[in-house]
């Protein structure tokens, strides 16, 4: 039975950037963490789900996705300057550290800190791997049909 829309997946995966460094795994020392998702429903970036898309239980790849199939192009109105009286911080940040905010909702955005200036912060909202091109190595390990 070959993947389809609709069809919740379980995989292992590995994710590096060009450099060959690894930027996610579902197996992280002695144990792993399969990723489970359904086919169609943008759980995970497009390039990723397309990917998986006819695959048989136990088939392995190899696949890379461009940018605007993952996490697009960094934009640059998503870089701003933030007075740091605006900001909950703990300590000094350090430019190129992540500091995580809270949205009203309750979710929790990493953001990159560009340049740190006597009362401001330059924020950059863009997700870390965007304008990256990534490489994948998947085993689909089960089908769940949407039946």
């Amino acid at each position: 039975m070959a993947v389809k829309q609709g069809d919740t997946v379980v995989l292992d995966y590995e994710g590096k950037l060009e450099s060959g460094e690894v930027f996610d795994s579902s197996k992280h020392g002695d144990h792993d963490h399969p990723l489970e998702f359904e086919v169609g429903n943008q759980q995970v970036i497009k390039g990723f789900e397309d990917s998986v898309l006819g695959m048989e239980k136990g088939e392995e790849k190899e696949f890379s996705i461009e940018p605007k199939e993952a996490y697009g192009m960094p934009k640059k109105e998503l870089v701003r300057e933030i007075p740091k009286e605006q900001m909950n911080l703990k300590g000094e940040p350090q430019k190129g550290s992540i500091i995580i905010a809270h949205t009203p909702d309750g979710r929790k955005i990493p953001l990159k800190v560009d340049d740190v200036k006597e009362n401001s912060l330059v924020i950059d909202m863009n997700h870390p791997l965007a304008g990256k091109k990534l490489f994948f190595k998947i085993k689909l390990l089960e089908i769940k049909d949407s039946k």
